[in-house]
């Protein structure tokens, strides 16, 4: 275990065993590693079916070392979860799950046996306290999301904080994260990238926050409400740029997976007529275009002309700067010109 981490007291296998076949093996401590990347030797081994007698001659009995441990899940198809995963779901004292009852189906899928609680955004405060005596007391918590990488729009950041700061062990078994599966299918760049996560649910709200993300140099990945997506679109190719490329990927990892690229216009133009999809859905937005070319004047005067239907002026300048890199100040001031009635 990495230096300055905290052991806490370890549980006695053989606690609470009342039959010879729950008793835990006669083994010494020094066993069971304690560096949870290097578990111990032939922990990892193929799981049969949840029901295979043969499952129960693995060593998923054996307690984990004492800390917390970040267990991604799968997406979608069951088949993703990883054999540490398991193994690791198999030996924990207790399995903190966003959902007990979705957690369960892929618990029982895999003959997971272990004690689950509940751990979300309305009861993490008050279960912060009880999760630390138990980490205190020397037991290996895993932590499980619905779906994907625990903590990637899902609670568990401030459990961790508090871990480290009590010199409790984290660390984390990898898998599935649908934002970074998304990018890597969208054919987009994916050299510089910007998790945003969901966008505001209200027009307004939405457009502010998409202005903010305009000017940063990479692709841009959104999770979005299938009944959203269509207003999200639009709202993204006013705020973003309609040429910009794009990709809007669904039902990931399932049987009924789909990428659909083009423009944010085109992408736009296509779910206002489809109507919502169905699944989930992740957007991918590529970078902005930087060949260098600055905007025609005609085409300054037609962006601001459109932005002042729906902006103050200053807020129309200010998207307009930040969309192509041109000063605030000058374009504020040529959409006051703009905005002024003709004397014809």
């Amino acid at each position: 275990m990495p230096s300055g981490t905290r052991h806490g007291t370890k549980p006695n296998p053989d606690q609470n065993s009342s039959t010879p076949d729950d008793a835990a093996p006669d083994f010494a401590p020094d066993d069971v590693s304690e560096n949870p990347l290097s578990p111990p030797d032939n922990s990892f081994r193929t799981q049969g079916n949840a029901g295979d007698r043969s499952s129960k001659h693995d060593e998923s009995h054996l307690p984990l070392s004492s800390g917390l441990y970040l267990v991604a899940t799968p997406i979608g198809n069951l088949g993703d979860i990883t054999f540490r995963a398991l193994d690791i779901l198999k030996r924990a004292d207790i399995i903190l799950c966003e959902d007990t009852r979705t957690s369960g189906k892929l618990l029982s899928r895999y003959g997971v046996k272990t004690k689950r609680i509940a751990y979300h955004e309305h009861n993490a405060a008050k279960l912060r306290p009880e999760i630390m005596d138990r980490l205190g007391k020397g037991q290996g918590l895993a932590l499980i999301s619905d779906a994907g990488t625990p903590l990637i729009n899902d609670p568990g950041y401030k459990l961790v904080r508090d871990c480290k700061a009590e010199g409790f062990n984290v660390t984390a078994a990898p898998g599935a994260s649908s934002p970074i599966i998304a990018l890597i299918l969208s054919g987009l760049p994916s050299d510089h990238f910007f998790y945003a996560g969901f966008l505001p649910p209200k027009t307004m709200a939405r457009k502010k926050e998409l202005a903010r993300f305009a000017p940063i140099p990479g692709s841009l990945i959104f999770l979005e409400s299938p009944k959203r997506l269509a207003a999200s679109l639009v709202d993204m190719a006013e705020m973003l740029g309609g040429t910009r490329e794009a990709a809007v990927t669904r039902e990931l990892t399932k049987m009924f997976e789909e990428v659909r690229n083009g423009t944010l216009d085109e992408l736009a133009a296509h779910y206002a007529e489809q109507g919502a999809p169905k699944g989930e859905v992740v957007v991918i937005v590529g970078p902005a275009d930087e060949t260098g070319n600055e905007p025609s004047p005609e085409d300054i005067d037609a962006r601001l002309s459109d932005l002042i239907k729906t902006h103050r002026t200053k807020d129309a300048a200010d998207i307009l700067a930040k969309e192509t890199g041109l000063k605030k100040r000058d374009l504020y001031n040529r959409a006051l010109a703009l905005a002024k009635p003709s004397d014809d």
